[in-house]
């Protein structure tokens, strides 16, 4: 239903994303609009999976990762594909708990190493 499509500048302010953002999601294959001469439409189809492209970024997910993801679906179904992102969100839970960690350790190293130094030219200046 043509009253049911956005345009490609309706595309990019209603998900908040550059142009350039938009033509790379889909020259690397996440979205195929429907074409009108040069003219752009996205339904309904497309703004869901714009949805789930932005929330894969948004949990960490590499764009190549959520393409496949997203082929699932179109080549094997719906059951097959929540079976894979029960795999995906799995490692990606573990590697964020990991890079975590490493922030923490990181943020505690910072502080004592702060915390020294003020330490130190607080003794400098007595």
């Amino acid at each position: 239903m043509a009253d049911d499509r956005l345009t490609f500048k309706e595309m990019c302010a209603k998900f908040d994303v550059t142009p350039r953002t938009l033509r790379y999601y889909e020259y690397i294959e996440l979205l195929h609009p429907e074409r009108e001469g040069r003219s752009r439409f996205y339904g309904p189809r497309e703004r869901a999976r714009m949805t789930l492209i932005l929330r894969g970024r948004k949990f960490g997910f590499p764009l190549e990762v959520t393409r496949q993801w997203l082929l699932i679906y179109e080549k094997e179904g719906t059951e097959s594909q929540m079976k894979a992102w029960l795999t995906l969100a799995d490692e990606q839970l573990s590697e964020l708990s990991d890079q975590r960690a490493q922030l923490d350790e990181a943020i505690s190293e910072l502080k004592k190493l702060r915390d020294d130094t003020a330490l130190a030219l607080n003794k400098v200046d007595s």
